[in-house]
């Protein structure tokens, strides 16, 4: 296995700011590797540094000679020229030219004889075969196949680029990268602007991909289908995780946990070395003023871990029912709908019941939207009818976040929709999504997409609905606020309809699937992993993980940590022992110090010397139980919990 790209303590600073540090990873033959990070991590940014783009501010980048690289950057260049077939073509111009030569010497062939025909006939051999070994006889079927697969129709091959929007031209621009066969993919969002299912078609062409790839998505089901290593930037230093997206969150999931126990281990650590010291202190004695003084400076040194909690400022969302509502939440009888003579679907029935969680999905333009503003009562069906269940209150989530008045501030915007809530009840909901201090005045229309939608969630917590209505609910979310979300949605005790493209949130959510579907509903009970099952028409499989029986490791573990236990507390117990002696001596220390102060005393010898040799005793007495305490309280630190 050959290494294509070696990245080692890369580094990339904007002027102040520092996007990434010590980021090192190594790309192998056949590697697709994903790259993770919450907004803002530096993860187009890495991209741009890796193929030199940027300058970086540290580290060195290493590829393999006479590799051959493709990259589709977010931003597409729109002054290429020609139709769409011609531009994907053009990534196998070297074929083109080619096969252009084995036209040219076909036609030659009838003019020439003898040896010069022979000549002519083993050139076109040795050409013929390089034809066909780059792959020459179906480039352009396979040119085909990849537009058909971005969603391009037959018809829309002979259109130029300044007839194409935005969405697709980037969809021309990743065809021809796809066509072109490079030994290194470096893809940044490329499922931007590609409909369900020609996400599921690159997917399967990514799989399959012979060539490595290096992958920026924000879609976390195609990045657990495609990588098989992660790149999180989110956690410093960056680190590298074999598996998929799922494997990551377990390990990631462990190490924030890890980090925690960590963190937390070293805040009892330095606590028991300041205690320490403060005791040693209080002995006043030089021996252990200078032990004092030792801790101190090794305790400065210390590198001292951040704490995970505050370094993931996590937010917390708690979506509560304040009333329960009737069994059948929802029912959609005969529904049609249409504009300008264009029927969306028709014919449409179905019923939600409580405590169900339904995800609606289907192509772009079927309606999907327009079905949530029916239920909402925003649009008048042509025909058919919607009727709210008994004691049901709606939330709804709209993804324009249209339920947001601009000219508010967030602070505004929640105590407007909530007069009842105080100011600081107001300004503690607003903390909870990361809107602390000054962030409150902020204008609505001044947020991103992303703070928008944490607005409108916000707002949705503080609801107590108990029928949720989402319109793509994760949107502009980062991955961390998804998992929040996806979290709260599974905790609560309510009822959910939600329209979303995004699969993993389907997937870990939903308990059914209606797919809007040829103007009409198709039910699917379960997830999206199911959905997927049941299209393709596959044999159920146990994917249950093999159990594994962790009875003897259970046992020694109980059994380690009850000794450990038990030896934490027979050194508690003997620091005790050993302060309370401790002040006894000392006491009788200043006891005997007082007594030399004696004016009668002084003048008597043997009382003196009695006094002197009981003063020598105690402070050596002092000593050893100085020296105890100070080993205790070692050995108590090694002793786990600390």
């Amino acid at each position: 296995m050959s290494t294509l790209l070696s990245v080692s303590g890369l580094t990339k600073e904007f002027g102040d700011n520092v996007i990434f540090s010590d980021v090192s990873f190594q790309l192998n033959s056949h590697d697709k590797l994903g790259i993770l990070g919450s907004n803002g991590a530096g993860k187009s940014t890495l991209l741009k540094t890796i193929l030199g783009e940027l300058k970086a501010d540290g580290g060195d980048i290493s590829f393999a000679s006479d590799i051959k690289i493709g990259y589709l950057a977010q931003y597409q260049d729109t002054s290429v020229s020609g139709t769409i077939k011609d531009i994907v073509l053009s990534a196998r111009s070297d074929l083109i030219c080619m096969e252009e030569k084995l036209r040219e010497m076909e036609e030659k062939m009838s003019e020439l004889s003898g040896s010069e025909l022979s000549r002519l006939m083993d050139s076109y051999h040795q050409l013929s075969s390089e034809f066909d070994k780059k792959g020459g006889l179906y480039f352009r079927s396979e040119a085909a196949g990849v537009l058909k697969g971005l969603g391009f129709s037959d018809a829309d091959l002979d259109k130029t680029m300044d007839q194409l929007s935005g969405g697709q031209i980037t969809r021309v621009n990743l065809g021809r990268l796809l066509v072109s066969h490079p030994d290194l993919l470096i893809l940044d969002e490329p499922i931007n602007h590609l409909d369900l299912h020609s996400i599921e078609w690159l997917e399967g062409f990514l799989i399959n991909y012979d060539g490595s790839i290096i992958l920026v998505a924000h879609d976390r089901y195609f990045m657990n289908r495609v990588a098989d290593h992660i790149l999180d930037l989110s956690i410093q230093p960056p680190r590298i995780y074999k598996g998929g997206f799922s494997d990551y969150m377990k390990y990631r999931r462990n190490l924030v946990i890890s980090l925690q126990r960590a963190y937390e281990k070293q805040q009892k650590e330095i606590q028991h070395q300041e205690d320490v010291i403060k005791k040693l202190q209080q002995f006043n004695r030089e021996k252990s003023i200078k032990r004092a003084e030792s801790r101190k400076k090794v305790l400065s040194k210390i590198d001292r871990i951040e704490n995970p909690a505050q370094a993931d400022n996590e937010v917390r969302l708690s979506l509560t029912a304040n009333k329960r509502s009737g069994n059948d939440v929802l029912v959609v009888e005969d529904l049609e709908m249409g504009f300008d003579g264009n029927i969306l679907f028709s014919g449409v029935n179905f019923t939600i019941r409580r405590g169900e969680r339904v995800a609606v999905i289907g192509d772009n333009g079927t309606g999907k939207t327009t079905i949530l503003k029916i239920i909402n009562n925003i649009l008048s069906p042509l025909s058919g009818r919607v009727r709210i269940g008994a004691n049901v209150t709606i939330g709804y989530y709209d993804q324009a976040q249209q339920n947001l008045t601009d000219d508010n501030t967030l602070f505004d915007e929640v105590r407007d929709a909530y007069p009842d809530l105080n100011d600081t009840r107001v300004r503690n909901v607003l903390a909870a999504f990361n809107f602390t201090g000054d962030d409150v005045y902020k204008y609505i229309k001044d947020l991103s997409g992303g703070e928008r939608g944490r607005v409108s969630l916000a707002k949705l917590m503080l609801s107590g609905a108990n029928f949720l209505i989402l319109d793509e609910p994760t949107n502009h979310l980062d991955m961390d606020m998804k998992d929040v979300l996806e979290e709260a949605l599974n905790n609560y005790d309510g009822t959910v309809l939600f329209v979303s493209h995004d699969r993993y949130f389907i997937n870990q959510t939903a308990t059914r699937i209606l797919e809007l579907s040829g103007k009409n509903f198709h039910e699917y009970l379960g997830n999206y992993d199911y959905y997927i099952m049941k299209k393709a028409e596959a044999d159920s499989t146990d994917n249950s993980d093999n159990n594994v029986n962790k009875t003897d490791t259970g046992k020694s573990d109980y059994e380690r940590q009850k000794a450990l236990k038990g030896s934490r507390r027979k050194i508690e117990n003997e620091l005790k022992d050993i302060e309370a002696s401790i002040e006894k001596a000392e006491n009788e220390k200043n006891k005997i110090n007082e007594e030399f102060l004696d004016e009668a005393v002084q003048v008597n010898s043997a009382r003196l010397n009695e006094l002197t040799s009981r003063l020598s005793e105690t402070e050596e007495n002092l000593k050893k139980l100085y020296d105890r305490w100070e080993e205790l309280s070692e050995s108590l630190l090694e002793a786990g919990d600390y």
